[in-house]
Formats: structure tokens, sequence, C-alpha cells
């Protein structure tokens, strides 16, 4: 009796001294669901854990490490609309959160960052805007999405490597698409395309759903790509998801539709297996029972970095994460072939893009002729001479 309460004493004091030595690691996943069109497909309409799906799997696999070094990891996951985000926003500030990654469009997310100031790092896990790492970029708001500018080049290599020089660009007629068109310019003048021809396409709603809905389309499409300049390749800029689906096989022309439909610039796919990442879409479909998306993805890379910093810093202060986070000592692992780091000069996650086309990787770029004097990863999107970002 005297051995067994001896060995249980020991045992609760050693609990007690693991428990007080354990540093916790809290986080919130702040996703703005904003009201807006339905998806041309209804296979795109976005899952309701869509984002928070990544989250999950994210702190899993912080767990599993955090657990050998006496570390905890919790993440909170919150649903505001736009009217509520910055209170939303507030509220985790104001619980101690002072890791948060927000899914939100440029606006919401600049506002959302501005609140946090210096209290908390936000990770901005879905916004593309390009302005988000040029003039509205700040010190305190870190990228795992990429920018247009990195998706636009991405596949502009790939299309100068095909010699496919020679393109019709599309637009839609939102304030969005005309961004994503800018990058496109921007992306063929950097490597050397021409863009031969410019139209765009208006948003007047459609009657997809109708009966006549297909016929509208086939008539339509053919139409509005007639008589236009020789080209290579159709690139469609439609952010927004009004029009670029149906471009393919609807062509006047019979060219390769890429950029918002066909050959497309992603953060992530169902189909890629390279460098392991079979092991990364087995467990996230197994714990969540449907494929991983750009999101899922995005948000996941955003809580492995807390946990890689967490595993290489010790201790949970915020400063040396943040100063970690941002130095030539930090990489992550990520399942794309190289270690990923951040660019000091916009707070942008340094990737390669894959490109991809219904069910397969058709290639990831950077490609490999086109170099670069520090990283060929900054090939894609704006370089530190480039930058507008004045933080």
């Amino acid at each position: 009796m005297k051995q067994s309460g001896w060995l249980l004493a020991s045992a609760l004091v050693c609990s007690a001294t693991w428990a007080a030595a354990e540093t916790e690691y809290r986080a919130a996943v702040l996703r703005v669901d904003a009201p807006g069109p339905m998806p041309i497909s209804r296979l795109d309409l976005p899952p309701e854990d869509i984002g928070f799906a990544g989250a999950a799997l994210g702190t899993a696999d912080n767990a599993t490490t955090g657990s050998f070094m006496q570390q905890k990891f919790t993440t909170e996951t919150v649903v505001a609309a736009p009217e509520t985000a910055e209170a939303e926003m507030r509220k985790l500030l104001d619980a101690g959160i002072w890791w948060i990654v927000v899914m939100a469009d440029a606006d919401t997310t600049v506002k959302l960052a501005d609140i946090a100031g210096d209290r908390a790092l936000v990770l901005n896990a879905e916004s593309t805007a390009d302005r988000l790492r040029g003039e509205d970029c700040r010190a305190n708001l870190l990228h795992t999405a990429p920018s247009d500018a990195m998706l636009t080049d991405a596949l502009a290599q790939y299309l100068v490597w095909k010699r496919w020089t020679d393109w019709f660009l599309i637009e839609g007629s939102h304030p969005e698409d005309k961004a994503l068109a800018d990058a496109y310019r921007r992306a063929a003048t950097k490597f050397g395309a021409k863009i031969v021809e410019e139209r765009v396409f208006e948003d007047t709603g459609g009657a997809r759903r109708t009966d006549s809905g297909t016929v509208q389309i086939q008539q339509q499409m053919p139409a509005f790509t007639q008589r236009a300049a020789e080209h290579d390749v159709v690139v469609a800029a439609d952010r927004a998801g009004v029009f670029a689906a149906h471009l393919p096989y609807h062509t006047w022309e019979p060219r390769p539709v890429t950029g918002s439909a066909g050959l497309m610039p992603d953060t992530w796919h169902p189909a890629h297996e390279a460098w392991g990442a079979t092991q990364f879409q087995t467990r996230f479909e197994k714990q969540m029972g449907r494929p991983a998306r750009d999101e899922d993805y995005q948000v996941w890379m955003a809580l492995r970095v807390l946990g890689e910093a967490a595993t290489r810093t010790q201790g949970g202060d915020f400063t040396a994460i943040h100063d970690f986070v941002l130095s030539d000592g930090f990489d992550l692992a990520a399942f794309k072939g190289q270690k990923l780091t951040f660019r000091d000069w916009d707070g942008q996650l340094r990737q390669p893009i894959l490109l991809t086309a219904d069910r397969v990787v058709v290639s990831v770029s950077p490609q490999a002729e086109f170099l670069h004097q520090v990283s060929q990863l900054d090939t894609l999107g704006i370089d530190r001479p480039e930058t507008a970002c004045r933080k």
C-alpha cells in the first residue's frame, strides 16, 4: 500500500510538473462569408467547412509534433458576415489570441489587419489581390494565399515555354476581374508574350438554370469570340466566376483556354501527388470526407507556419515567433518540392504554383528556364525592386 501510494503521488507530481511546463499556442480562423453570385457549376459550391477543414488538419499536425515538446495547439473557428467581421476580430484580440488566419476579400482583410495592429499577426489565406502585397500592405499581415501576380506569372512562364506567345485576353466586368487582367498584362510584358486583342465580357446576369441556358451559351460564346486577331491561346480573367468556364469548346477558333478556366494556375489540386502530397491528400480526405481545396491548403499552411515557428523558438513569445517567421532561418515543408519562405518586403509566402486542367496537374511553375539571382520562386510575383509595399 505504501509503495502504491508513493507511485501514485509521484505520478501526480510528474503530471503537475508537465502541465505547468506545457506551452499553449492559441490560434483562430476568421472566415468572412460575403453574399455573391452562385458559381457557374454546382460542383463548385463551397463546402460548409471550407478553410476550417484545413485548420483542423493543421492543428492536428501541430499537435503531433507539439506533444513531444510540451506544446499544446488550439484553433478557434469563427464565421462572420462583412458587417460583423470587425466585432469578431476584436473579440479574438480581447481573448488574447495573437495568431489569426483571415479568409476574406481584400478590403475586409486590410480593415481586420488594421484593427489587430501590434496585438496580433494576421495571415491572409484567401485574397489574391496584389494591392495587399503592395500599396495596401501591412507590417502585421502575411500571405499564404498566392498573389494574382504569382498566379499569372506561373501561367505565363508555361505559355511562353510552349511558345504560345500570342494571347487573346478576355476579362470580366467586375473590379476583381480588371485587377486580374492587369496582372496578366504585366506577366505578358515580363516574359515576352503579346496580347494581340482584348475584350470585356459584361456581366448582365444569366439564366443557366433555365431550360434554354445551354442553348444561349452555345450561341453566345462563339459569337463573342468571333473575328479575334490571330492568337495561340485564350487567356480568361474571370475572378468573379461569371463566364470563363463556358469558354472551353465554345470559342470561335479552336484554341486552348487558360487562366480562369481550362489550364488554370492553382495553389493546390486533388490530383497533386508529387513530393509526398499523396499522404496529405489521403489524410485530409479520410478526416474530412472530401478533397482539399485551395482555401483548405492555404489555411493549413498558415497554421503549420505557427507550428514550425513554435518548434524552432519555443516559449510562446509573440515577438520571437513573429521575428523568426520573417527571418532567414524560417522555412516550411508543404509538399511542393522545396521549402517555402516569406518575402521580407511584402509578407508573401514564396511557393510553386500548380498548373492544372480538370483531373491532372499539367505542370508546376516556376519553369526551369526562368532563373533568378536569389530564389527561382521570386520569378513568380512582385520582386523586391518592384514592390510598392512601404510598411
